[in-house]
């Protein structure tokens, strides 16, 4: 089948097919897409038999396929044989940058979350020899499942011919380009990306400050080290995109917003400044900081009036009555008063005792019932480094039912020495659905766990409390079924906190 025949309707690689002509340009067009084989929605680009660089994108889009990192647009095929190429990935959903400043800039520390999010999943695409080159506001999403969303690596430069001597510098600029634009409302760049263009100031970009009243001087300072190179505060330029994740590692991250109401519809006019027309819309970031900002605002606080107050104290002192008279009956009624002596004070309840935290020696991924045995041990200990911000998540599996290939998988910490669990409290991702079980035992084997507690249709911060006195080394996080992330399911972890009875 040549390309040049490509409709709606046309089926590749027998399972995807084509639905809806999102953007054409430059010989390269975006499909909504359907995969028939996994009945999701996939977004697909095709290219025209003159396209120059075929060869160019397919293989960038196989590198781009093997990062996990799920901040990334994953790439789900890529092939170029018998005169069709195209590349399939994830179809996103949600607000891009650009639509989020459709009515000016956004607050400053949001706008600095979204884009420490995309510096971090770009530091670690550059740890793997990958670069972006083309960081639009339309390339940075904020999905409808409450997560950040890059899209883009590797294979929007391969369609637009990008490229440069300087990858890393270029990829921290345009990272300064997109923190720049989320606290002004502006573009700094050349291009055309739907944006007001910077003000100058005798030629030179004003900075975030100039621009904007509110802007918080050390995010000026950031920006201006990543977007001009320059030196701030006698901090040096950033000058890749770890350096920019470094400089924004303290920002708080949003939560996701409560889930009460249907995912918004798809939006489609965040592809319209973007010549490249990659979808701006995969799936399902961390809700579990006590400081954190959130992405939306919670409900208002109930407040209490004067005329409530007032009427409470009525109450209580009606109360307080009732109780006087009768104790003065029932004494009048026996002859005399109960005497307390302090015997009787010795004898009473001794005072709830506050439980404390105790700090695992270490977490790993738990797979006894895998092939490998393993599920992802590398990124295990993000979810007892203290930081909401980091988390281990599970392989992604095509069904809640872990894909029907096991009976569970989890996260499994190591306190050290036995210690009784008083409750432990799970970061979840906001995506609901998730089966939870809490293990607790003296060997990291499942057979010596023993399921102390369970919820099922977790999500956000859950506490996991035994229903009968549990002490134990070893404590997992044990699921049995997996909530949706993307077109797919897995299990996240953002922070774990386990507590045991303190002392009165």
């Amino acid at each position: 089948m040549s390309m040049s025949t490509v409709e709606p309707g046309t089926r590749l690689a027998d399972r995807f097919r084509l639905e809806d002509r999102v953007h054409e340009s430059g010989g390269a067009t975006l499909w909504k897409a359907l995969d028939e084989i996994l009945a999701r929605p996939v977004a697909v680009h095709t290219f025209t038999p003159d396209f120059p660089r075929v060869q160019e994108v397919v293989t960038a889009a196989r590198l781009a396929s093997r990062l996990t990192d799920p901040r990334l647009t994953q790439v789900f095929d890529a092939a170029d044989e018998d005169g069709t190429a195209y590349v399939v990935s994830e179809w996103v959903s949600g607000d891009s940058l650009l639509d989020l400043l459709e009515s000016g800039p956004i607050e400053p520390e949001r706008g600095a979350a979204l884009v420490a999010e995309a510096a971090e999943a770009l530091a670690h695409a550059h740890a793997a020899g990958l670069t972006h080159l083309h960081l639009t506001p339309a390339r940075l999403v904020w999905t409808s499942g409450s997560t950040v969303k890059l899209l883009g690596l590797a294979v929007d430069a391969a369609i637009l011919d990008l490229s440069s001597d300087e990858p890393a510098r270029e990829d921290a600029e345009g990272l300064g380009r997109l923190l720049y634009a989320a606290l002004t409302g502006h573009w700094p760049g050349d291009s055309d990306c739907g944006l007001p263009a910077a003000p100058l100031d005798d030629g030179k970009v004003c900075t975030p400050r100039q621009v904007t009243a509110g802007v918080p001087g050390y995010l000026d300072a950031i920006t201006c080290r990543a977007l001009l190179q320059e030196p701030r505060r006698g901090l040096p330029p950033l000058a890749t995109p770890a350096d920019v994740a470094e400089a924004l590692a303290e920002v708080p991250r949003p939560a996701p917003a409560p889930v009460t109401t249907a995912p918004p519809a798809l939006n489609l006019h965040s592809e319209a400044p973007d010549r490249l027309g990659m979808s701006t819309m995969p799936p399902h970031m961390p809700s579990h900081m006590a400081h954190q900002m959130t992405m939306a605002g919670g409900p208002p606080r109930p407040q209490t009036g004067t005329a409530s107050k007032i009427l409470l104290a009525v109450i209580v002192l009606l109360v307080m009555a009732a109780v006087g008279v009768g104790a003065w009956t029932v004494g009048k009624n026996l002859g005399n008063t109960p005497r307390v002596n302090q015997s009787d004070v010795s004898q009473s309840p001794s005072p709830s005792r506050k439980p404390v935290t105790v700090k695992p020696v270490s977490a790993t991924g738990f797979d006894p019932l895998g092939s490998d045995r393993a599920e992802k041990p590398e990124i295990a200990p993000l979810a007892i480094d203290g930081k909401p911000s980091t988390e281990w998540h599970t392989d992604s599996y095509s069904s809640a039912d872990l894909g029907r290939l096991k009976d569970g998988v989890g996260l499994i910490l190591d306190m050290g020495k036995p210690v009784p669990i008083a409750d432990v409290v799970v970061s979840l991702g906001n995506a609901g659905g998730a089966t939870v079980q809490l293990k607790v035992g003296d060997a990291a084997e499942l057979s010596s766990l023993k399921t102390v507690a369970e919820k099922k249709g977790a999500s956000g911060s859950v506490t996991l409390t035994p229903e009968k006195a549990a002490t134990g080394q070893y404590v997992l996080i044990w699921f049995t079924r997996l909530p949706p992330s993307g077109s797919q399911y897995r299990g996240t972890i953002y922070e774990v906190t386990v507590h045991s009875p303190g002392s009165a």
